[in-house]
């Protein structure tokens, strides 16, 4: 692209010098060119104006802008000139286009005509061609001849209904009336509204392409100036697109009219033809409202689906009781749905029958009885029981999902539209989305999980309430359990009932809910008035009874969570719940209930009285209630979460980590309780006396008539007190580990004892009675069989101060075989000294050999 500049030249004189700089010229060849770049063209407007001499100026010159706004001017002036070129010449080659069409279309019709003609030629030449030889009219000649008839008389139809059309629009156009198309319309007939509207269809599309003015079209194809309207003087302009479109209204109108009466009259040939003819006008809209908008089932329907939640109270009470079975769905609306599947099913032969697009109509049919019918009495049933209780909601919810749920199979199974058939898969995806948008509002988010997570620690709350009461009590301060207890100012309570009894008060309790719950808990409404609640021990310990009614409820939970909400957020909603059942019977309840018997244990270490086993009974409570936890657990929740192995493993570790505190704390009571055993059989053992083993000659007859020394008889009633305590509490390897333990630590304790005392030839009879009591009563027990054999040691001990010094040292000369074996002779010395008879030659002469 060039420019000339007419800037002063440098080697003329002042003669023709201009004071400014011209402005830059140009073609419209500058703008045809494809490497045309409109900054350039902008910056070289700036650099033409710009002298040289200037640009070489300091930059701190004042900037003159006079000199580009007369380019930019000059340069706005010419391009403006060049724009109305352009539309003259536009206008001309719209123009020519115009003529190049017309002569196209005379082209084509008269190719059209040759075509034609050509067709019947070859008609004529193939039906002479297939008659018989010598016939003048063969049978193939009749047949040919009846199809050439029924085209010519189709071409006939043709060229009357365009006769017709050319007619109409010319009406239309000139006079801007209707009146031809208006008497067919008025016809009465079905055929001619029919025709009417296929007709009002084609006027629409010659008047789009003819008068486009009344479309607001401003292409060039039509112009008035002074009267004119393209080229006719004095024509008047009317606007045939709002005719036409006023006339198709009415038709529309007098075609609804129609169609209503073919449905009342269940003539569904005419129906079907009303509605094929206003498919074309709005898709069928207007024919589907009126068909689902009078029908007799949602008019019937209106003030029912509206009406107040009957139902007697005690069903609304069962609804709430979370250890009763639940009624099932509400009755109304069980009616509702019950009419819906005998209502659809009989519609849909209708529908088929009636309508061309008939699969459309049907989707709109089930939108508007699952939109409307449907959701309205759900959301009326739901709030009545959201009133009652958050268990009657859940319950509610879920009994009507499945009774909805079971709907739509029913219908599926008919196959409706497509019946005896398979329902289509357009049909099949209404039904499911409808399913699901039913109970959207329900499952947003956690909104269902917590409203479950809710009720099950509101009714567990309950459950344990005296429970906590009495443990809260025995602590003397509030627990961890009780400041989750109350949620809301608990704080500020002054105990563990009144933060529970006016937590049921606030507003989150309906007065059903509170009155379920005050009942689970134990409790009446007078009795939550009294300023103290009776507690019995019976209270405080922990029972399978009531750990069998939480998992029945968490079951049922889990069960109602996978027929409501089952998919991807089943993972979520398990951990969830696990959390839950964790924190509440593990934490809350068999926790404390172990912390409850450790402190029992802990004081049974003391030896200031004798050891109360009344807590040992608890522990096969807590492991049997620890083994349904686990196993619920294990058999239940965990694989539900096997979709997502993250989440499955975390619940896993927290299982793991649970059972593990559990187990810790049962150690800790067995090992406090095998230590309170041990130090009070030490205490009785050191009650035994210095002479009942040597005892004086004159009480001799009586003292060997005796079955055992008092010390003996006291330890073995207070193991036997023990052992009753230990079975109850253990079974099975628990047991025998348990008892194990305790016999180990009560054998050490007896061989230290005999090596204390002085022991006289009647005495050492005492000692082997006093050993066989302790072992008859060991060996009793269920213990390890590598222990019991361990056991006869004592009775060897019971036979060195038995014995004669001759028969003493012959056994130890043979060697220490037996129950001794392994014990070393150095270990027998002190049991020998403890002899009465220990300074005798025969005595010594043993010692000396040791």
């Amino acid at each position: 692209m060039s420019f000339r500049s007419n800037a002063p030249s440098q080697n003329t004189g002042s003669f023709g010098r201009s004071i400014f700089p011209q402005g830059p010229t140009f073609s419209i060849e500058n703008f045809s060119n494809r490497d045309f770049i409109v900054k350039d063209f902008v910056e070289s407007l700036s650099d033409s104006v710009v002298p040289s001499n200037r640009r070489s100026l300091p930059t701190n010159q004042t900037f003159d802008p006079k000199p580009l706004i007369r380019a930019f001017e000059l340069a706005l002036k010419q391009l403006n000139d060049f724009s109305g070129d352009l539309e003259i010449r536009e206008n001309e080659l719209s123009a020519a286009v115009r003529r190049a069409e017309a002569q196209h279309a005379s082209n084509t019709e008269n190719l059209g005509r040759k075509l034609e003609q050509t067709i019947g030629s070859f008609q004529k030449l193939d039906t002479s061609l297939k008659s018989a030889s010598g016939e003048r009219f063969g049978g193939n000649m009749a047949v040919e001849t009846g199809k050439a008839l029924e085209e010519l008389d189709r071409q006939r139809q043709r060229a009357l209904d365009a006769h017709f059309l050319i007619q109409c629009w010319d009406e239309v156009s000139n006079t801007g009336e209707l009146t031809l198309l208006e008497n067919l319309r008025r016809s009465g007939t079905g055929e001619g509204k029919i025709r009417s509207a296929h007709i009002a269809r084609q006027l629409l599309r010659i008047s789009q392409r003819l008068d486009p003015r009344s479309w607001k079209q401003t292409n060039g194809t039509t112009k008035q100036v002074n009267g004119v309207v393209n080229g006719v003087t004095g024509a008047k302009h009317r606007n045939t697109r709002e005719i036409i479109e006023k006339f198709s209204e009415t038709l529309e109108k007098d075609l609804l009219k129609s169609f209503d009466e073919f449905y009342r009259r269940a003539n569904f040939d005419g129906m079907k033809d009303c509605a094929t003819v206003l498919q074309d006008f709005n898709g069928g809209a207007s024919a589907i409202a009126t068909f689902v908008n009078q029908h007799q089932f949602f008019i019937d329907r209106s003030n029912l689906i509206t009406d107040e939640v009957a139902g007697d109270s005690e069903t609304w009470e069962r609804l709430a009781d979370p250890d009763a079975e639940p009624p099932g769905i509400e009755p109304s609306l069980q009616s509702l749905i019950d009419e819906v599947k005998v209502v659809v099913q009989d519609e849909s032969s209708i529908i088929k029958k009636a309508f061309p697009f008939y699969e459309q109509v049907l989707g709109k049919f089930l939108q508007r009885v699952f939109q409307q019918s449907i959701q309205q009495r759900l959301e009326i049933v739901l709030e009545k029981a959201n009133s009652v209780s958050s268990l009657a909601f859940l319950r509610t919810l879920q009994a009507a999902r499945s009774y909805i749920n079971a709907l739509v199979d029913d219908l599926k199974a008919h196959g409706l539209t497509e019946h005896p058939d398979t329902i289509s898969s357009q049909t099949s995806l209404i039904l499911d989305q409808q399913l699901d948008d039913l109970f959207v509002p329900y499952f947003t988010g956690s909104t269902y999980i917590e409203k479950e997570k809710k009720n099950l620690e509101e009714l567990y709350t309950s459950l344990m309430f005296k429970f906590t009461i009495y443990h809260s009590r025995r602590k003397k301060a509030p627990t961890t359990f009780m400041a989750s207890l109350a949620k809301s100012g608990s704080d500020l309570l002054a105990s563990a009932k009144d933060a529970y009894l006016n937590r049921l008060s606030s507003s989150d309790f309906t007065p059903t809910q509170r009155k379920m719950l005050l009942r689970v808990a134990g409790l009446k409404d007078a009795d939550s008035r009294q300023q103290e609640i009776e507690l019995t021990d019976a209270d405080g310990r922990l029972s399978i009874q009531y750990t069998k009614r939480m998992l029945k409820w968490l079951a049922e939970g889990v069960g109602r969570g996978l027929d409501l909400s089952g998919g991807s957020e089943t993972p979520k909603d398990v951990s969830a719940l696990l959390n839950m059942l964790l924190e509440n019977m593990g934490a809350n309840y068999l926790e404390v209930g172990l912390d409850a018997a450790g402190d029992a244990a802990s004081a049974a270490e003391s030896i200031k009285q004798e050891p109360d086993f009344s807590y040992l009974p608890q522990l096969r409570v807590t492991i049997s209630i620890m083994h349904l936890m686990i196993t619920t657990i294990n058999t239940v929740l965990i694989p539900l979460a096997a979709s997502s192995m993250t989440i499955r493993r975390n619940m896993e570790k927290q299982a793991s980590l649970a059972v593990n505190r559990l187990e810790d704390r049962i150690n800790l009571i067995e090992q406090r309780t095998i230590d309170g055993v041990l130090n009070w059989t030490n205490r009785l053992l050191g009650n035994q006396k210095r002479n009942d083993f040597r005892p004086k000659d004159d009480m001799d007859t009586a003292f060997l008539e005796q079955i055992q020394t008092s010390t003996c008889l006291a330890i073995y009633n207070f193991l036997a007190r023990f052992h009753t305590a230990a079975s109850e509490a253990f079974d099975g390897q628990n047991l025998t580990m348990f008892l194990t333990e305790v016999a180990i630590g009560i054998r050490t304790q007896l061989l230290e004892h005999f090596k204390k005392f002085q022991v006289s030839p009647n005495g050492a009879i005492m000692v082997a009675k006093d050993i066989t009591r302790y072992l008859d009563l060991l060996r009793s027990w269920t213990l390890e069989q590598n222990f019991v054999n361990s056991l006869d040691i004592l009775a060897e001990i019971g036979n060195l101060f038995v014995i004669q010094p001759e028969a003493l040292r012959e056994r130890l000369r043979s060697g220490t075989g037996g129950a001794l074996a392994g014990v070393g002779k150095e270990n027998l010395r002190p049991y020998i000294l403890r002899r009465e008879d220990a300074s005798s030659v025969g005595i010594q002469s043993v010692l000396n050999s040791l």
